[in-house]
């Protein structure tokens, strides 16, 4: 049998999709530069909601040194609290707060109870990083047992997508991006502008130092409970915009935000930033290639492929 004979054996065994990706993949298709476009603008709202969550994530590891697998946790414990308030009748920019005030209260009660009393007995990294896991996994149980393990969404009238330049913009990516950045702008105001931003630098620094000199170090580790809970949860609560509201939504997103802070440079918020738009983009360009299945693997790669050149990461922490 001919090469020839073969391809075209195997063509008629491939669907449509799966054909027109391997042409792609192997060059033989100019590319769409519009259907490119379109996937950058998805790029760009899956990346500032990484960038929020994985901002709250490296602020907790480089403060209170603090591997914390249950953040995707709190991630879905913000979509929910928003669905609630937004089930009270609540606009999605009332209800989008009010969730994560919540959330903040659950981040705070944990301090107290359960990573407080930890410190004092300097219990060992390994022992929290399974806390951790074991707290992601009762709060993923308890969302369950409280709204059930079906997708829901908000209650949002239709409204139609945006037409710019050829471009279909959906009015929730528009507002998933928008809220992005306002977070982050204020996040940056925060960390530049007050007390408590020169505080945890100074503790990220050197804990110890930080201390003698003066610094409130529990007042600044709650300020950074508060700060973190609160990025994850409005991260949690703009997803919900562009997803189902689900039990797992942010357990499906934990390795992506790990994979951003660690790109970034673990502990450095603006690297975090950085990773995770650099990873909303390549996860969301890549499907015009590769199937939608290897977003995940393609994010890895790139990660390696920069931890190889800059083992510290992007930035400095």
């Amino acid at each position: 049998m001919t090469s020839q004979s073969i391809a075209a054996c195997l063509c008629l065994r491939l669907d449509d999709k799966t054909w027109r990706t391997l042409h792609r993949a192997l060059g033989m298709a100019s590319p769409d530069l519009s259907q490119l476009a379109q996937l950058a603008i998805n790029g760009l709202a899956t990346g500032s909601l990484l960038a929020l969550a994985a901002t709250g994530l490296t602020l907790i590891y480089g403060i209170l040194r603090l591997t914390n697998f249950a953040q995707g946790e709190f991630l879905t414990l913000g979509a929910y609290f928003t669905l609630v308030a937004n089930s009270l009748g609540l606009s999605l920019w009332l209800a989008i707060p009010l969730g994560a005030i919540a959330t903040i209260a659950l981040c705070l009660l944990g301090e107290a109870v359960l990573w407080e009393p930890l410190r004092r007995q300097r219990v060992n990294t390994t022992t929290l990083i399974i806390l951790t896991i074991g707290l992601s996994l009762f709060l993923r149980n308890l969302v369950i047992l409280i709204w059930g393990a079906g997708n829901q969404a908000y209650r949002l009238a239709v409204q139609p997508a945006l037409t710019l330049w050829g471009l279909r913009i959906t009015l929730n990516s528009l507002l998933v991006v928008i809220g992005a950045a306002a977070a982050l702008v204020l996040l940056h105001w925060v960390l530049q502008r007050t007390s408590i931003g020169k505080g945890m630098r100074a503790i990220a620094d050197d804990p110890d130092l930080a201390r003698v000199s003066g610094v409130p170090v529990e007042t600044v580790i709650r300020w950074t409970w508060v700060i973190a809970g609160g990025l994850t949860a409005i991260a949690g609560g703009l997803y919900g915009l562009i997803t189902a509201v689900r039990p797992t939504m942010g357990w499906n997103l934990i390795l992506p935000l790990f994979a951003s802070a660690i790109l970034g440079g673990i502990g450095s918020p603006y690297g975090a930033i950085a990773g995770g738009l650099i990873l909303g983009f390549a996860q969301e360009l890549s499907t015009y290639w590769l199937p939608a299945e290897y977003k995940l693997a393609v994010a890895f790669v790139i990660l390696i492929g920069v931890l190889v050149i800059r083992p510290q990461g992007l930035f400095a922490r």
